[in-house]
């Protein structure tokens, strides 16, 4: 492995603490099928797919959390790079702006820099996937009926992260040796998202050429 992929995978860069799964729950024995599928070089289309018997609530979840853990990591390695300064405004080129509005401090879509709205996105997510009343952890508690909405939405705001990365960020991802990595992050992201319709398609505009390039 590459000294610069490493540092992706490196702990210390990671943004913030991980949300793990408890040996011996369900979520982690689907956990682990999960990573099997993929570690077993699985087509990701396949690797997505629902394993027989299994509720899709629960399939979900543990991927929502896994794909938070992910993306947290990839823009940990860029965070460094994108500043106040580099990326005043959190966008996705010129044709795309992101506001940042939240029940608390942002009642108003806000334009915000590019760190301050990844921040605020990651700890918002964080609250989410930590909530045992939208996320719950035991088995045989049934998933609230705002579940998917919620997933919905922080499928939708983890998707802007790679829209910034990608648009903005791409050169350094490059000069790290990183870009394998997170192309595949971002295929199973989007195989996974297109398989349970997580994400409305004019939210995923943004890296249409790239995704039909991608994406077969």
């Amino acid at each position: 492995m590459s000294h610069a992929l490493k540092q992706v995978f490196n702990k210390d860069k990671t943004f913030r603490p991980k949300r793990k799964f408890e040996p011996g729950t369900q979520r982690f024995e689907l956990h682990k099928k999960a990573q099997a599928s993929l570690n077993a070089g699985l087509d990701l289309k396949v690797a997505v797919q629902l394993p027989p018997g299994e509720e899709q609530n629960d399939w979900v979840a543990v991927h929502v959390v896994d794909f938070f853990n992910r993306i947290n990591l990839i823009y940990g390695t860029i965070s460094d790079y994108c500043t106040e300064q580099s990326c005043p405004i959190m966008s996705g080129g010129p044709k795309y702006e992101y506001r940042w509005q939240d029940e608390h401090k942002y009642r108003k879509p806000t334009a915000l820099s590019a760190p301050q709205y990844m921040n605020l996105l990651m700890d918002w997510i964080e609250v989410q996937i930590n909530n045992e009343d939208i996320f719950p952890t035991n088995v045989g508690t049934p998933f609230p009926k705002n579940f998917l909405p919620v997933v919905k939405k922080i499928l939708s705001r983890l998707f802007r992260v790679f829209v910034h990365v990608y648009i903005h960020h791409f050169d350094r991802i490059t000069q790290m040796g990183s870009e394998a990595h997170v192309n595949t992050c971002y295929k199973h992201f989007y195989y996974f998202v297109k398989e349970f319709n997580l994400i409305d398609t004019k939210e995923l505009e943004p890296l249409k050429e790239m995704t039909s390039r991608m994406c077969h």
